[in-house]
């Protein structure tokens, strides 16, 4: 290989190894193993009556959801860019897939979960994983907190004994349930959230090092069966999974199904990015903060492993906050505890079904219910609520948007709302200050104005600079400076030229000065200098347009030299 072949291959080739396991992802494991494998299987047990509800609610069946939650969940935590994210399918995707199963059948899942898989993919290998940053802390706050709502409304089901109905919207759900309980029922799951409630936050004040969920979940389980309670179970689970293959496809299909794909990819690309920044910042029971994650990696490795499920015949998977908030609040530090997770839900399909079968629904319920309550921190919100009055207005929107409508829908108008009011603030910065005239006065100088622009002339603040210069008046020459405009787009390089024009119109000279070096190209293109009654009104130094615009003034009024 020549020299030039091993230039160009080597950056090829460090960027490739980003999106590589490596050492550095099981750092610190030797010291953290132990809270890593007690997190891994509570993750595994709370994930596993999710997985089978959302294969149900999807169309596609228990079994679909449970092989998901293994196959993806093990190739995310090794692929995947977050040391915490645990991945399966989700609620939000079952929104997307439902309408998909209803129409294409459940055989369209397994080549869609491929199909977006790859799309993906390549968000990631192009970087587009890094444009998260660019989401706005109350959106993620918001985000955070209506997730959390979504979370514990989602267990009013599980904790009153009853079904909600699939495909409605979760609050519509959780009062549904809420209305349709029936006693003693109802009382015993009640009783077990309040038993599961308790242990956790007994256990966690007594030692942070207790698996509290995990506790949690045996306890109720050993009650339940000792009292014999007649309430809702895990019940049967299947005994195995099918041996991975390419699902079968038509041409016609591929047509057909690229738009949902093109959907679920969106989605998964966004939910598992949001995912991942928020356990970012989530602690664990040692008061620690997860640490970084990668977002372009993250993308690669939930797109693969929509593909992995894809071949077993599973759904699109995402990372899912709630068993990643589970996973963090139980002490995970490193990749092994989603992997333990998909181990333990690999372990329960092939020898302990019959035992997970009756661990009570209200249990788990209770886990969930808990976890969402410690999503939510109360000096975040308090803070939010507390800053400016547009930043707590898109927090609360984007929270209230999340519950009542879904993720994608919070996210563009809490992105849309958040730019409104970011548009809004900076073209207040923009503004238009009249000067004096630098030096020693002079005589005619009253007939001179200097006109300072600040900040930003884009098409958030055009029209009102243009208003604010239109207004002079009683003056013979107009110096606008522009070495203090950081910003020019061409919405207000145009706008320039209607000021121009119309104050050359009402006879005042307009003389510009200071124009940047960057901005040169565009005042050029747009017309800015060929609006100016001739072509050497454009200066470099402020005292230069002075003396021009004095000379000019001197001119008008018949004085001689």
């Amino acid at each position: 290989m020549s020299t030039g072949q091993r230039t160009a291959t080597g950056p090829a080739i460090r960027r490739a190894r980003r999106f590589l396991p490596s050492r550095k992802d099981y750092a610190g494991l030797a010291a953290s193993w132990r809270t890593d494998l007690l997190a891994g299987i509570t993750v595994g047990i709370v994930a596993l009556p999710l997985a089978l509800a959302f294969g149900v609610s999807s169309g596609v069946g228990a079994e679909t959801g449970l092989i998901t939650a293994i196959v993806a969940g093990l190739v995310a935590a090794v692929m995947g860019g977050s040391p915490v994210q645990v991945s399966g399918p989700t609620g939000a995707m079952v929104v997307v897939l439902a309408p998909v199963v209803a129409v294409h059948g459940t055989g369209s899942v397994a080549l869609l979960s491929l199909m977006a898989g790859v799309l993906v993919c390549v968000l990631g290998f192009s970087g587009l994983g890094r444009a998260v940053a660019f989401i706005p802390w109350p959106v993620v706050e918001g985000f955070t907190l209506g997730i959390a709502a979504i979370i514990f409304l989602q267990q009013v089901p599980l904790a009153t004994g009853t079904s909600g109905t699939p495909g409605h919207n979760t609050l519509l759900a959780a009062i549904e349930a809420a209305s349709t309980a029936a006693a003693p029922t109802v009382l015993l799951t009640l009783a077990l959230v309040a038993l599961v409630a308790v242990v956790m936050v007994l256990a966690q004040k007594l030692s942070r090092a207790l698996p509290a969920s995990l506790l949690a979940v045996f306890l109720a389980t050993a009650a339940a069966e000792l009292l014999q309670l007649d309430i809702p179970r895990i019940g049967p689970l299947p005994h195995s999974l099918p041996a991975p293959a390419i699902p079968a496809f038509e041409l016609a299909s591929l047509g057909s199904l690229a738009m949902p794909a093109v959907a679920i990819a969106c989605l998964a690309a966004i939910e598992s990015l949001l995912s991942a920044r928020v356990a970012a910042g989530m602690s664990g029971p040692d008061g620690k903060p997860t640490g970084p994650y990668t977002p372009d990696r993250e993308l690669t490795g939930q797109g693969l492993a929509s593909i992995a499920a894809g071949l077993f015949g599973g759904m699109p998977a995402t990372g899912a906050i709630a068993r990643t908030a589970v996973n963090v609040r139980s002490g995970a530090r490193t990749r092994l505890a989603a992997a333990i997770h998909a181990v333990v839900l690999l372990g329960i399909t092939y020898f302990a079904s019959g035992m997970v079968s009756r661990i009570p629904l209200a249990a788990l319920g209770g886990i969930l219910m808990v976890t969402a309550v410690r999503m939510v921190s109360r000096r975040t919100v308090t803070a939010i609520l507390g800053s400016t009055r547009p930043d707590a207005a898109v927090f609360v929107l984007t929270a209230i948007i999340t519950v009542a409508f879904d993720l994608i829908v919070a996210i563009q108008i809490g992105l849309a709302a958040a730019a409104l009011f970011a548009l809004r603030k900076f073209a207040s910065l923009s503004s238009v200050q009249r000067e004096d005239i630098p030096g020693a006065p002079s005589e005619g100088d009253e007939h001179i104005a200097v006109l300072r622009l600040d900040g930003a002339m884009f098409f958030g603040a055009a029209e009102r600079i243009l208003q604010e210069i239109s207004q002079v008046k009683d003056v013979q020459v107009a110096i606008i400076r522009l070495s203090q405009v950081r910003m020019l787009d061409a919405t207000g390089a145009h706008s320039l030229v209607e000021v121009i024009s119309a104050l050359e119109l009402r006879g005042i000279t307009v003389l510009l000065k200071g124009v940047r070096p960057d901005h040169l190209a565009l005042v050029t293109n747009v017309g800015v200098i060929r609006s100016l009654r001739h072509h050497k009104h454009l200066f470099e130094r402020l005292p230069d347009a002075v003396e021009h615009a004095r000379s000019h003034v001197r001119r008008s009024a018949g004085y001689r030299l």
